[in-house]
């Protein structure tokens, strides 16, 4: 009994008229409801669900077939069945007319046919060949049906107003529905009866007093609130899921990582899409025959194909570095160095060759560097993979530092930005590094993931571009997959994705 005061004392005004229309010795349908409860269709059918779900009252679902008016079937009631309108209009002309004036005049289409076919059937008609053609007329025997009324009407107007059949009207369903005049359809009827809990319940009604859920100023005022029974809130009961407003959390993502960054004293580059050879290959003391060149690993521009490359002081510096290593020692790549392939324009496949443009533009030393830009390379789209993704480049430039703090901020970065646990440091080989690092960090889905290219730039780069004997501690991370680690994505398509499910629960990325 407990149990039903409390639930009782927190139902909403519909489910109490419901309540007490319900009675043990019968089950009321939808509409019955309505009618006793003095509650539209609408509310009796939320409280009929919500009783349910309180157990105070039981639903029952049973499966009817409804006969209801088709579109034709409606347009029929609304201006007469087609064999009505043949006869009328022959009566409008004495009882008789030409056929095909008939047809001009009714407009009925393919069911001009049918009213023919249905009049001369019932001996309504007479179709006879006379001297200005085809003659219908009318026999006498339709006036009874026009003025008792057509069945098949009766039977329209009955259906559409949900009023019960007769077994002859019952018979000319199948004809009506031949003619597409209805449609049956398979319905679900309810019905609700109460439960023994739902007794309960209504009988702690009795003792309440009348609840109000509105506390107006009025009510402060006079003091009338003292007297009242307030309707208790249920803080159990669901309530629709709200998605406010939120930035897209890889956009937010990469908000935050260019906040710290300048925070920590780092300058940002201008990182453009495209760009040539010559900034993305040569100056990095890649030659010109490298298997990294070709067309399986980068894309190229169909028109324009060449832009121009920068003084000729730093292009013979590069072809030096390229052929035999310029003043630095090296002994190069020793091939003949071709400036018109440096020249070809093609989108940045990584983000050094923003770095190689800041150098060339000029630095302050000691300096740090970085930019977060779109990069593209043909490539097999997977969920580690994509042709066009995001890299965060950055160099430092100061004459005391050394590899041990390239590995250490590496690190840092792993750690504090992309949330890892756990770092591994590998030797690799890039062309216009020594020494090179690879960093991995270790993510709980995919395992173990490549996060992210290092090393000092080499002394061939650095000396055509007009740095030599300066260290610059340079690295590339692919951001895309240090979002996931942060984001907790298992496909980094999702990082791109418009998929409304993704982005609502996606956790809010703070900037």
């Amino acid at each position: 009994m407990a149990e039903a005061s409390e639930i009782a004392s927190k139902l909403a005004d519909i489910e109490k008229k419901a309540l007490q229309a319900l009675s043990m010795e019968e089950t009321l349908s939808t509409q019955a409801l309505a009618e006793k409860s003095g509650l539209n269709l609408d509310a009796v059918r939320r409280a009929m669900s919500w009783l349910n779900d309180k157990r105070l009252a039981v639903m029952l679902e049973q499966p009817v077939e409804k006969i209801t008016l088709s579109e034709p079937g409606k347009k029929a009631l609304a201006e007469g069945l087609p064999e009505k309108q043949l006869l009328m209009l022959l009566e409008g002309e004495g009882g008789k007319g030409e056929l095909k004036a008939l047809e001009q005049e009714l407009q009925l289409g393919k069911e001009f046919n049918f009213a023919l076919g249905a009049c001369k059937g019932k001996n309504w008609i007479t179709i006879v060949k006379g001297e200005k053609g085809i003659e219908v007329s009318l026999t006498g025997l339709e006036k009874d049906s026009l003025k008792q009324g057509l069945l098949e009407e009766k039977i329209l107007q009955k259906i559409f107003a949900s009023q019960k059949l007769g077994k002859e009207e019952l018979e000319k369903i199948p004809e009506l529905q031949k003619r597409g005049l209805i449609e049956k359809k398979l319905l679900v009827e309810r019905s609700i009866k109460i439960s023994a809990l739902g007794m309960q319940a209504l009988h702690s009604l009795k003792g309440l007093k009348e609840e109000t859920n509105l506390l107006s100023s009025q009510i402060l005022k006079t003091g009338s609130w003292k007297s009242k029974q307030f309707k208790k809130y249920n803080i159990q009961d669901p309530v629709p899921e709200l998605f406010a407003g939120k930035r897209q959390p890889y956009l937010a993502f990469l908000q935050q990582i260019r906040r710290k960054l300048t925070e920590s004293g780092f300058q940002e580059m201008e990182s453009p899409l495209l760009t040539q050879e010559f900034y993305n290959f040569d100056v990095l003391f890649q030659p010109q025959n490298h298997p990294a060149r070709q067309w399986s690993d980068t894309y190229q521009l169909k028109q324009p194909k060449h832009g121009k490359l920068p003084e000729a002081r730093v292009v013979k510096k590069v072809k030096e570095a390229h052929e035999f290593g310029g003043g630095t020692g090296s002994k190069g790549w020793r091939y003949e160095w071709n400036e018109e392939i440096a020249k070809k324009i093609m989108p940045a496949s990584h983000c050094t060759a923003h770095s190689a443009r800041q150098l060339l533009k000029g630095i302050t030393v000691p300096g740090k560097y970085f930019s977060i830009s779109r990069v593209y390379r043909p490539d097999v789209i997977d969920a580690k993979h994509l042709v066009e993704f995001n890299q965060m480049e950055g160099f430092i430039v100061d004459e005391s530092f050394t590899f041990k703090h390239l590995l250490g901020m590496l690190k840092q970065f792993a750690i504090e930005i992309g949330g890892c646990e756990k770092v591994k440091f590998y030797p690799v080989y890039f062309p216009f590094t020594e020494p090179s690092v690879q960093i991995s960090a270790f993510h709980k889905e995919m395992g173990w993931m490549e996060l992210c290219g290092a090393g000092i730039f080499r002394p061939e780069m650095m000396e055509a571009l007009g740095y030599p004997n300066l260290p610059a501690l340079a690295w590339g991370f692919g951001i895309d997959r240090l979002a996931m680690l942060k984001l907790g994505v298992k496909d980094i398509r999702y990082l791109f994705s418009d998929d409304l499910k993704y982005l609502r629960n996606a956790a809010i990325v703070g900037e």
